[in-house]
Order: C-alpha cells, then sequence, then structure tokens
C-alpha cells in the first residue's frame, strides 16, 4: 500500500496546540456554510404568500445560495492563496451579514436571489473553503480527527438553527429574522480572527526578502538586455513577449493549479464525487415530504430531521477517530468508497419503510452514513493531492461539483411528479451512489497498485545510479593511479625496484 501524499510543506504541522482554537473557528465557519442554506427553509412559506410566487420560485433561494457556495470556490482558494485564510473568512462573514441584513428590506423574489443567494451565498463560500485549508496546516498526523470535529459543526449548526429560526419567525416574521440573523452570521468574522496564520506566509520579514531578491534578478536581467546588441533587438523583443506570456500563465497556475487535472488521483476523486452528489442532497429535501406522504403529521415528519441530525452529529467525529487509526489511515481511500457505497444502500431501503417506525430506523442510517461521508469529504482528497496543493484542489472540486448539486433536487422532484411516488427518487439517489462508491473502490485500488508500481521503478532507478556512481569512481580512482605512476621519475622507479629485491630476500630466509 502506498503512503499518503507528501504535504510539501515547508514547516512542521504543530497537530495541537493553537490548532484546536482553528478547529473551533471551522467548526462554526463550516457549521454556517453547510446548514444556514438549509435552514432558512423554514421561512419560504410566508415568504411565498408575501410576494405571491410558486414553491418552484421560492425554493430556488437555497438552490443558488448552495451552487454560489460552491461555485465560488476557485475565487476563494486564489484569494486564499494571495492574502491567507483568515482576512478571507472575515471578509466573508461580512458579506454573510451584509446580504441578509439587505435581504430583510427586499421587495421583490428577484432581489432576494441576488442578495441571500449570490451576496450571502458567496460569503459562505468565503468561508468553507479557508476553513478547510487551515486544518491542513496545523494538523497531520491528527488531521482526521480535526476535520472530523471541524465538520460536525454542519449538524450541530442544523440543529441550533431549525428551532431558533422557528423562533425568531413567531417573534419577529420574516423580515425581522432576516436582519437578526445578519447579525448573527457575523461571528464567522471572529471564527476568522482565530486562524492565525501559519508557515511561511506567517513570516512577513522572509516574504519582504523574497520580494527583494525577486526585484534585484528582474533590475539585474532589465540591465543586461539593455546591453545586447542592435542586430538581435526583434529576436529579444518576441523572446521578451514569449516571457511575458509564460509568467502570467506561471502567476495564474500560482494561485490556482491546473496541473491537478493531469493528477491520477485527483480525476478519480473529481468524477466519483461528481456522480456522487447527484444523489447526496435529495433524500434530505424529500425526507420530510415523504413522511407526510405515508401519513405522518408534521411535527413528527420535522422530527425525522433532528434525529438525522443528531446521529450524523455524533458519526462525523466518530469517523475521524477511526479513520485516523493505523489500520484505516494507509487505506482511507476504500474506507470512503465504502462509506458512499453504504449510503447508496440506505436509500434503496428506504421504500421498504412504510411506517414511522421504518422511516426512524432509516433516518437512523442514513445520519450514519452520511456522516461518514461527510467526515471524510476533505480528508481524502487532501490524502491524495498533499496539502501544499489542497488549497487550488479544493476550488476546482466545488467549482464542478456546484453543477451536480444545483441539479439533484430537481430532477429527483420531477421524478416525483412523474411517477407521482417518492420510492423512484430514493431508488434513482441509491442507485448513483452506489454506482459512484463501486467506481472509486476499483479505481483507488487501481490507483494504489500504479503509485506502488511507479515507487518500485523509482527505487530501482535510484540502486541503478548508485551501482554506476560506485563504478565511475572505482575508475576515477584507477585513473589517478595510473596518472601518479606515470608522473613518478626513474629515481622513485630504482626506490619501488630496491623494495621489490628486499622483500625478495626477506622471502627466501623465510623459507630456509
Amino acid at each position: 500500500m502506498s503512503p499518503p501524499a507528501n504535504t510539501g510543506l515547508a514547516y512542521t504541522a504543530p497537530d495541537g496546540g493553537w490548532g484546536w482554537a482553528v478547529v473551533f473557528g471551522a467548526f462554526i465557519s463550516i457549521g454556517f456554510s453547510y446548514a444556514f442554506p438549509k435552514a432558512i427553509a423554514i421561512f419560504f412559506k410566508e415568504i411565498q404568500d408575501f410576494f405571491g410566487t410558486s414553491y418552484s420560485e421560492i425554493a430556488w433561494v437555497s438552490s443558488i445560495m448552495l451552487a454560489t457556495t460552491y461555485g465560488g470556490g476557485p475565487i476563494s482558494s486564489i484569494l486564499v492563496n494571495r492574502f491567507g485564510s483568515r482576512p478571507v473568512v472575515i471578509f466573508g462573514g461580512l458579506l454573510c451579514g451584509i446580504g441578509m441584513i439587505s435581504a430583510a428590506f427586499c421587495t421583490s423574489i428577484l432581489q432576494l436571489y441576488i442578495c441571500v443567494g449570490v451576496i450571502s451565498g458567496f460569503g459562505l463560500a468565503l468561508n468553507l473553503q479557508p476553513s478547510v485549508i487551515i486544518i491542513g496546516k496545523y494538523f497531520l498526523k491528527r488531521r482526521p480527527i480535526a476535520n472530523g470535529l471541524a465538520m460536525a459543526g454542519s449538524p450541530v449548526m442544523l440543529c441550533t438553527l431549525a428551532p431558533l429560526n422557528q423562533f425568531l419567525f413567531d417573534n419577529f416574521g420574516w423580515r425581522g429574522s432576516f436582519f437578526i440573523l445578519g447579525a448573527i452570521l457575523l461571528n464567522c468574522c471572529v471564527a476568522g480572527a482565530l486562524f492565525r496564520p501559519i508557515g511561511m506566509a506567517a513570516d512577513p520579514a522572509q516574504k519582504q526578502t523574497i520580494k527583494q531578491a525577486e526585484k534585484t534578478v528582474k533590475e539585474q536581467s532589465n540591465k543586461s538586455s539593455v546591453e545586447m546588441v542592435r542586430p538581435k533587438t526583434v529576436s529579444l523583443l518576441s523572446g521578451t513577449e514569449e516571457e511575458e506570456d509564460k509568467d502570467c500563465c506561471e502567476k495564474f497556475n500560482k494561485y490556482l493549479d491546473f496541473s491537478l487535472f493531469k493528477h491520477r488521483g485527483f480525476l478519480i476523486y473529481l468524477i466519483g464525487n461528481v456522480l456522487m452528489f447527484l444523489g447526496f442532497f435529495a433524500p434530505i429535501v424529500f425526507l420530510a415530504p415523504y413522511a407526510k406522504h405515508l401519513g405522518v403529521d408534521e411535527y413528527s415528519a420535522a422530527f425525522l430531521l433532528s434525529i438525522l441530525a443528531i446521529v450524523d452529529m455524533i458519526a462525523r467525529p466518530t469517523t475521524g477517530i477511526i479513520a485516523n487509526s493505523k489500520w484505516v489511515r494507509p487505506k482511507i481511500q476504500y474506507f470512503f468508497s465504502f462509506s458512499i457505497a453504504f449510503n447508496g444502500a440506505c436509500h434503496l431501503l428506504c421504500p421498504l419503510a412504510t411506517g414511522y417506525t421504518g422511516l426512524v430506523i432509516y433516518a437512523v442510517f442514513f445520519g450514519l452514513a452520511f456522516g461518514m461521508v461527510c467526515a471524510m469529504l476533505f480528508e481524502t482528497l487532501m490524502d491524495l493531492v498533499g496539502a501544499a496543493r489542497f488549497t487550488s484542489a479544493v476550488g476546482l472540486v466545488t467549482i464542478v461539483e456546484c453543477c451536480t448539486i444545483l441539479l439533484g433536487p430537481p430532477i429527483g422532484g420531477t421524478l416525483i411528479d412523474t411517477f407521482g411516488d417518492y420510492k423512484y427518487m430514493f431508488i434513482k439517489c441509491g442507485a448513483v451512489m452506489v454506482l459512484a462508491g463501486t467506481f472509486l473502490f476499483i479505481m483507488n485500488y487501481y490507483n494504489y497498485r500504479m503509485l506502488a508500481k511507479e515507487e518500485k521503478e523509482r527505487k530501482a532507478m535510484e540502486e541503478t545510479m548508485k551501482d554506476n556512481k560506485h563504478i565511475r569512481t572505482e575508475t576515477e580512482d584507477g585513473n589517478i593511479w595510473a596518472r601518479e605512476k606515470m608522473q613518478d621519475g626513474p629515481e622513485v622507479e630504482s626506490l619501488r625496484d630496491e623494495k621489490e629485491g628486499l622483500k625478495k630476500e626477506v622471502n627466501g630466509k623465510s623459507e630456509v
């Protein structure tokens, strides 16, 4: 089994200390990023009545918010590479607060799309990626545990925001609730303040030295180009333009590494996740309506989501501890593949639940499977590409995934409208996730085999180079001895002859 990807960090991760404060900040930021788009659905009925819109029109508020949160991944990654995690999360918290406070004064559904969906959604994007990235910089050995604890923020926030939103709605209406929620989202700025820079980014003196060195090199290259002869001016100009284009590509690649699309493990992860997200969120959206369809009352149907969130809350840190064990850590890609397939199997069996007891059992197993997947979602990506390239990797992954996240629930709703039954939606989601889990398992096995083969070839090449170096050293020693012998004069040769004669006399006496 091949080892995990090299971190590529120029420092040693502390694996504790202030890192636990960073995990707490990530717990808050990630919790708001994942739970908030689901929690605001409680206001949709009153907003729908107020603006006189259909359910599908009001449902686009959450869809746009989720799509913007994932689609803003590359921009978030570029900003983190340029400025670091702390200022990006603080700015994202400000955007979230401004968006929700502005939404309290909206007079049309289109304005809600912009304020809640785009502005607040982009603010959540600036909270999600930096929070995941900073954990990879503070933790190495305990990284699965840290990721599991941080990702547990989502179910905790969902359990907290659901009753809070109901309380705010009963007392202040949807406008007052949005205003208060905007103030609450400003706590993301406090969470971002905990993200203290670490490593190279924390040393401004070193950054200044590097900048001065780069400036000196550029000045020297400019002086040397001025001293060139005139006949070469045209070729120099063309060469300079090519170098400038190359520099632009290198600078852009520095902030968002597109060479990851040549990385075998990254492509396997990306394809598997795109398939998975087609069936990942739809069962959560339609679980309560499915329970009502079976004749369950509204409060009992809503309690199914609470059961799912509580189990999810326990499953995420527990999965992190298991994934960090010496038996699972080297095979974490297989564990992730199993979690996805297990999630799909739960959905395939859901139509068998014809009563409330069956739905409770389904909610428990669904919460367990959902928590397992979420706890390892980013850990497996970091295991493949390493911490140094993780910033770019998570940005590229989220921009591709946002399409399937946006399309998953509408496809499920179309199946329900077409067949008039929820079971086909659950079967579709389960089949897609089992397919994704099987694909990832097979392709990760292939990837591990190829990595082991490449490692074996590399070691063989190193051994060959060592042998060639040893032979070259012996040859050079022999040549040096021959040159010294040729440089010796006749006096040295005569001394050697006398020495050999004395050796023969001594040998003769010893034989007598």
